[in-house]
């Protein structure tokens, strides 16, 4: 059941183990309706796995994980992907299908999850495409694109469904100065005009300063810092020195 709840995500007391590996220990938070939030931390420290857990991919081996105000381990198959519904992903290779069309794989979710007819679903498919600056490319394919066209295609489609919540997994890696400001632009709209809530995960320290309102880093297992994006910066030397590539694990 999604419910209306200012905390669309929180994570209480949450472990992670994966094999002998321990990726998250007592791991809590909450993000708030319409935040913009930045999850940070060096290579491996398990930044995907938190964005696994609130939209169901992976479990929490302990600890809850509460999503629009239900705990997601309880959710039967049917409520689970009710709650994808409302949470789109932007996955960091885009994730498109190679051998559809642009169209067909904006249009791709809506067929899957919806009963709409194929003129709601083109009305739908143009609408985001041109929410993203991408018109009448409608008919190429992935591999006709570049990095940055691929990633708004990911998120044209991610927004297909006018979720209420946005995971971007390095949205912005391996993309040109321009593509980066568009990505980054686009994040910032999302919540301006749409309210959506996004979190996302990023070594891209440029965009995590232009577009996140908190930032909360991560180290072995552990949050070991999280607040305003802006005061972290001049008030926490863990935070100061990670971003300012002086980090000491």
């Amino acid at each position: 059941m999604i419910l209306e709840t200012n905390t669309p995500i929180h994570l209480s007391n949450v472990s992670v183990k994966l094999g002998q590996t321990q990726v998250h220990k007592d791991v809590s938070f909450s993000i708030n309706q319409g935040e913009i939030v930045t999850i940070m931390g060096p290579s491996g420290s398990g930044k995907t796995v938190l964005l696994k857990l609130m939209i169901g991919f992976m479990k929490a081996t302990t600890g809850s994980v509460t999503v629009f105000g239900s705990n997601i381990a309880d959710m039967t198959l049917e409520e689970l992907e009710e709650v994808r519904s409302q949470i789109g992903m932007l996955f960091q290779g885009g994730a498109l299908f190679d051998s559809l069309t642009v169209y067909e794989n904006v249009a791709y979710s809506l067929r899957e999850r919806f009963h709409y007819d194929e003129e709601k679903i083109a009305a739908i498919v143009y609408e985001k495409l041109s929410l993203v600056g991408l018109e009448k490319i409608e008919s190429k394919h992935p591999s006709e694109l570049s990095g940055g066209q691929r990633k708004r295609v990911g998120l044209a489609r991610a927004l297909a469904s006018n979720p209420k919540v946005m995971l971007f997994d390095e949205p912005t890696t391996g993309l040109d100065p321009t593509s980066v400001r568009l990505i980054d632009d686009l994040i910032i709209y999302l919540k301006r005009d749409y309210g959506i809530t996004s979190i996302i995960v990023t070594h891209d320290m440029g965009s995590a300063k232009r577009v996140s309102d908190r930032w909360i880093l991560i180290n072995n297992g552990h949050i070991v810092a999280d607040g305003e994006a802006n005061n972290l910066i001049k008030s926490n030397s863990i935070v100061s020195n990670f971003v300012n590539g002086n980090w000491d694990e």
